[in-house]
Order: structure tokens, then C-alpha cells, then sequence
């Protein structure tokens, strides 16, 4: 690890509480009816993102390039390198390593997808960002989703699931590991007692309640996650900035879930 990568690591675990609060809005093909929600007016929707304070913001190389100028300097940018649907109608890659430094980013994010058939070519472009990262000492943050086949295709989140996911993440050699929570707090500690290198937790799918999803991030958090990456749960709500405020509440300020929402 060289100064540059030391340099850029810091600037995304820049908060005094050494969690990171970050904010995707990198979904892209995956996002169905782009007229409808949250990314709607996607230039609305990464100010209004901004405007809430968090560490970093996720985005595609063109949204980088169209929509962030005007943020410039408010949070860490990481570049989404990646595009792909869980049942691989589609998957290919949007930006390089060197793409993400011309952008101005401090890392460069890979999903990813395990299990299935497409496994070995999801990895292998893992491995590959890690390896042209480095001469640029760019963090490479590496967002993995285990998928189960059994009844068509879906993200799944055991425990037995988010610890192989993790292993992928530190086998390829990747700087910060995004995964989501697997409901077991207990199996979650076990699982980054064994990392050696940040895990931070995906949002995950939309939850009913604001509560709620604050409530998987405590878990999280009490297992040893140093923060999360946080879409939809954001984004989809009306508010978002009430509910990014809460979100960083509890993730900078360690606060209850419910002492979140009241306050913020």
C-alpha cells in the first residue's frame, strides 16, 4: 500500500467516527421505469443527495461527468465501473480505473454478482480492476451479490451466502468490501472478525419502514461494519433528505434507529 492509496482510503473514512455514510445512485439498467422515482431527474436527485452530507456518492462515469461538477469537493466521488441485472439479461463494464482518475474519483466501485454460470467472468473483472488500479493507487471497492438459482434468480443475503461474498472481496485483493447485512448479527461479526479490509453494508432492497432499515445498519454496525452504501432506502423515500439524515445519525453518531428519525 503506497501513500496514494493511504491518501485516497482516508478521504472516504473521512468522518470523525471512522464509518463511512455513503449515498449510491448508480443503478442504472436495474432501475425498470426511469420516468417514475427517486432517480427520476437524476441531476435533481444527486444535488438533493449531496445536500444531505455524505462521505462519498456512487455514480456512473456519465453521470460523473454531467451531474457533478456543481458538487465539486462536497463528498468523495467513486466511480460505478459496472452494469449488470441479477439474471445477466445484462452485464459489461462502463469505466476503467484510468477512466475514474480523469473523473477526479477517489475509488473506483465493481459490482459484482457470485454464484451462477457468469461467476468466473463477474470475478474476472474484479480481479482485473484490482490489478489496473494499482498503478493509479485507486481504492477499488468491490459491491457483491450472492444470487440463488433455485426458483429463477434472485439476491439472497444468509449468512453462509455474505461470507462467501466476502471471501471473493478479499481473495481478488479489493481495498473496501460492500455487502448486505445477512439478518444474523452474531454470523456477521464472525464474518469481518475474518476481514482483513473494510466491509460496508449495501442498503439493500427497499424497506417498508425508515426504522427498519436503520435498524439492519446498527446490527451492522455492532458486528464491526465500518458504515454502508445506501440507495434506494434513501432515494426512495419522499423525504430523502430527512431519511439520509437519519441514515447518518446512526451511522456517524451512533444514535438508535428511532432517536434517528425523530431528530432528523
Amino acid at each position: 500500500m503506497g501513500l496514494g492509496l493511504d491518501v485516497r482510503l482516508s478521504r472516504l473514512f473521512s468522518h470523525t467516527s471512522g464509518n463511512l455514510f455513503g449515498i449510491a445512485v448508480d443503478h442504472f439498467v436495474g432501475y425498470g421505469n426511469v420516468r417514475e422515482g427517486g432517480l427520476s431527474n437524476l441531476p435533481e436527485a444527486v444535488a438533493r443527495c449531496v445536500s444531505a452530507g455524505p462521505d462519498t456518492m456512487t455514480m456512473t462515469p456519465g453521470t460523473a461527468k454531467s451531474c457533478w461538477p456543481p458538487h465539486v469537493g462536497k463528498a468523495s466521488l467513486i466511480v460505478q465501473a459496472s452494469y449488470w441485472t441479477p439474471d445477466d439479461r445484462i452485464r459489461d463494464r462502463l469505466a476503467t480505473p484510468a477512466d475514474a482518475v480523469r473523473l477526479g474519483a477517489d475509488a473506483l466501485a465493481v459490482a459484482i454478482g457470485v454464484r451462477g454460470n457468469t461467476e468466473g467472468d463477474f470475478i474476472r473483472w474484479l480481479s482485473d480492476s484490482v490489478r489496473d488500479a494499482a498503478p493509479y493507487e485507486l481504492p477499488v471497492v468491490a459491491h457483491i451479490y450472492p444470487r440463488d438459482y433455485s426458483d429463477g434468480v434472485r439476491i439472497v443475503f444468509t449468512p453462509e451466502e455474505i461470507a462467501y461474498a466476502v471471501r471473493v472481496g478479499i481473495e481478488t485483493g479489493v481495498d473496501v468490501i460492500k455487502v448486505g447485512y445477512p439478518g444474523d448479527e452474531a454470523a456477521f461479526a464472525e464474518i469481518i472478525a475474518g476481514c482483513p479490509v473494510p466491509v460496508v453494508m449495501a442498503g439493500g432492497p427497499k424497506e417498508p419502514t425508515l426504522v427498519g432499515a436503520l435498524e439492519q445498519m446498527a446490527g451492522g454496525l455492532r458486528a464491526g461494519a465500518r458504515g454502508a452504501v445506501v440507495g434506494r432506502n434513501i432515494w426512495g423515500e419522499q423525504n430523502l433528505e430527512h431519511a439520509a439524515r437519519a441514515y447518518a445519525a446512526v451511522l456517524h453518531d451512533g444514535v438508535s434507529p428511532n432517536e434517528a428519525v425523530a431528530r432528523a
